[in-house]
């Protein structure tokens, strides 16, 4: 029975980690990203607003599209 319950908790860990905390922090280190670079046009505007309302798919659109609409810096 103690195996059944060890079980059941080390699943509803990964599961908690799976929905919540891996979004999560896909959408904190996208909001960073964003907040940090600059951006053709209004695009900066557009990308925060896009993770800010679609916190699911907003980063995971951002890391394939958006990080190719950053400007180079040629700074230190």
């Amino acid at each position: 029975m103690d195996v059944l319950i060890a079980s059941l908790c080390a699943f509803a860990t990964s599961f908690f980690a799976v929905l919540f905390i891996i979004p999560f922090v896909l959408w904190l280190v996208a909001l960073i990203d964003i907040l940090k670079n600059e951006f053709t046009g209004s695009n900066k505007l557009i990308w925060l607003l896009a993770v800010t309302f679609f916190p699911l798919i907003g980063p995971i659109l951002y890391y394939f599209i958006g990080t190719k609409q950053k400007i180079a810096s040629h700074g230190p």
